[in-house]
């Protein structure tokens, strides 16, 4: 059985559909049962909110969510036609429909149950349930929306529940790469990829696929491949076993600390990928009494506002006080700005300064932690491409690096060279 989700490019007009139609019919002549999940047609939902901020100010969550999942029951019931005439009976399902039950958060709904007891039985019948992405139904009836992105988390949720063999992404690239290919021409499309390192590289400006999806799967152990709707050529595999299969083989084609070739250095970290990321902004406040209980207040406050911190760096305190720096989405950079000219009084800052030029490189790979000559080969290579290090971050299978916005670029290509990735 494979779950088959399709995005907006795979499906953005009628000859695209009918392409998906045909391999859909491909597949099932070889004899796999299929389910489809489906994002809107091409920019629809983009469409959708630009008619909304076009008719209405106020816009909220339950009439947004009404509106916006309309493209998804679109796109299913042309997907469907299609289907149809390529020989395949196939059914649409709208998410309330699949049996996708969520809580009820309206914009970025979360999974809570799948009663997928009509796709099972349609599954049984020898048809082919298409079933819209990135929907579902609240626990109060309302329909709601799982967000940008949420067409893989339906996916992939799906392909647990039916106990799929895989779950297929298909968009408009052919897998995930060492770094993006539009930046670095060298960037390899990786043949695998585990777990852990596609969620570091989702977390820190990977867009696909989106990462609650890679979450799920990796909570429940649901092999994804994620491939091309225009190649049909095999993808990256993303499974459990990547991981440990990359450092057994010594995988000289993934790269290292420049020792890619010497199988006998058993414990090499292997770096999969450079991530670049110009999605963020910095918001420095200068001048903090360094007292218990002053960072608790500035981060529930901006919690409150759904505004999501990434990077944090506390200076070291002098005289009794300290700046405080961090990282968080460019489209939160108005409601952190808020927050903090509400807060500054209260918890004594002497200033606040907001940053929208920064930009972020990652490097991400296996056997990082125990490897300190991966940061400074990072670090070094930076210095020699004259580009200064505004913060760092780290994790056991990632070094994160902020860095101006105009020099990302740069900071990529130097950093795929220095670690062997073409």
């Amino acid at each position: 059985m494979l779950v088959q989700k399709f995005g907006g490019t795979s499906v953005a007009n009628p000859d695209r559909i009918r392409e998906v139609a045909d391999h859909v019919a491909r597949c099932r002549r070889r004899g796999h049962d299929v389910v489809l999940v489906v994002s809107a047609m091409g920019k629809e939902t983009d469409d959708l909110l630009r008619l909304a901020n076009d008719v209405s100010k106020t816009q909220r969550g339950r009439e947004m969510d009404m509106l916006v999942t309309a493209g998804e029951r679109k796109a299913i019931a042309v997907v469907c036609m299609a289907l149809h005439d390529a020989g395949v009976d196939a059914v649409s399902f709208t998410g309330s429909q699949a049996g996708f039950i969520t809580d009820t958060n309206h914009r970025n709904a979360k999974i809570l149950e799948i009663r997928a007891d009509r796709v099972r039985e349609t599954i049984a019948a020898g048809q082919v349930p298409v079933v819209a992405g990135s929907q579902g139904v609240s626990t109060e009836n309302d329909v709601t929306f799982l967000g940008r992105g949420g067409s893989d988390t339906t996916a992939v949720a799906l392909a647990q529940v039916l106990d799929a063999d895989s779950c297929e992404l298909y968009t408009d690239v052919s897998g995930v790469f060492t770094t993006d290919p539009r930046i670095c021409p060298e960037a390899r499309k990786m043949a695998q990829v585990s777990f852990d390192e596609l969620m570091e590289m989702t977390a820190v400006g990977c867009p696909k696929p989106a990462m609650r999806s890679v979450e799920v799967a990796r909570r429940y152990g649901v092999n994804l491949h994620v491939r091309s709707a225009f190649t049909w050529e095999p993808g990256t595999w993303v499974s459990e076993a990547a991981t440990s299969e990359l450092l057994a083989a010594g995988d000289a084609s993934a790269g290292s600390t420049g020792q890619s070739e010497n199988r006998s250095d058993m414990e090499a970290a292997v770096i999969s990928g450079v991530v670049p990321d110009t999605s963020q902004a910095k918001v420095t406040i200068a001048g903090v009494p360094d007292q218990p209980g002053i960072a608790a207040k500035v981060f529930e406050a901006l919690a409150a506002e759904n505004v999501n911190v990434d990077m944090i760096v506390q200076n070291v305190s002098e005289n009794g006080v300290t700046d405080i720096s961090f990282t968080i989405p460019r489209e939160d950079l108005a409601a952190a700005e808020a927050v903090m000219e509400t807060l500054r009084s209260d918890i004594g800052a002497t200033g606040v300064t907001l940053d929208a030029t920064i930009g972020r490189v990652s490097l991400v790979g296996a056997g990082m932690a125990s490897n300190p000559g991966v940061a400074a080969t990072m670090f070094a290579t930076l210095a020699q491409a004259g580009i200064n290090i505004g913060m760092i971050s780290t994790s056991a299978i990632r070094v994160s690096c902020v860095v101006a916005e105009d020099q990302v670029d740069d900071a990529v290509n130097a950093l795929h060279a220095a670690f062997e990735l073409a």
